[in-house]
């Protein structure tokens, strides 16, 4: 009987262990991590303050270009299908088509690009300047498409979309920088 718990154990271990270096288990991590990072909110209008982006931009930093997006593809698409993943548990396709549509449709090309960048270059400055490229390229695709709702009101819409949002995205990029930086001397990236 011994025997028969030990090698269950062992299975069990060994599975983790397995999952743990495989690409899809930390495309579903990051993914869930997104997710929760999105309840993390301040309820404003017209777009909460999040969490979000950190994890799009760490996301890409740990993953790479391909599984970085990917990331953040199944993250929209689980909410899209109706699990409530978005900022404040929201749901649904309509999410995406709503004024914070513009957000969440560039974080997969966000995460591809800054992971694309840093597996060309991985410095400080780079990281750095990458993440708040990354940050910046959020805020002003989530703000030219919620100038939609604001009847084109380009102006309005980069104050309510993107101005308001850029010391609190200062300090998630610095924040992000700093997470970077302590765990890549020891995982630069992830499987």
């Amino acid at each position: 009987m011994a025997f028969k718990n030990k090698a269950k154990n062992n299975f069990w271990i060994t599975t983790i262990i397995k999952a743990r270096s495989s690409e899809l288990f930390w495309i579903i991590v990051f993914s869930m991590l997104t997710a929760f990072s999105a309840q993390i909110a301040v309820p404003v209008q017209p777009v909460p303050f999040t969490l979000q982006t950190m994890l799009v931009l760490l996301s890409g930093a740990f993953l790479g270009s391909r599984n970085g997006a990917y990331s953040q593809l199944l993250y929209l698409a689980a909410g899209s299908i109706g699990l409530p993943v978005f900022a404040g548990f929201s749901f649904g396709f309509a999410k995406l088509v709503g004024p914070t549509g513009g957000y969440l449709i560039s974080f997969p090309f966000v995460a591809f690009l800054v992971g694309y960048i840093l597996e060309k270059k991985r410095n400080a400055v780079t990281v750095f300047l990458t993440f708040f490229a990354g940050g910046l390229l959020i805020l002003l695709s989530g703000a030219s498409y919620l100038a939609l709702f604001l009847n084109g009101n380009i102006k309005t819409a980069l104050f309510n979309g993107a101005f308001i949002f850029s010391i609190w995205d200062l300090i998630k990029v610095t924040a992000a920088f700093s997470i970077y930086k302590s765990i890549s001397k020891i995982y630069p990236k992830l499987p």
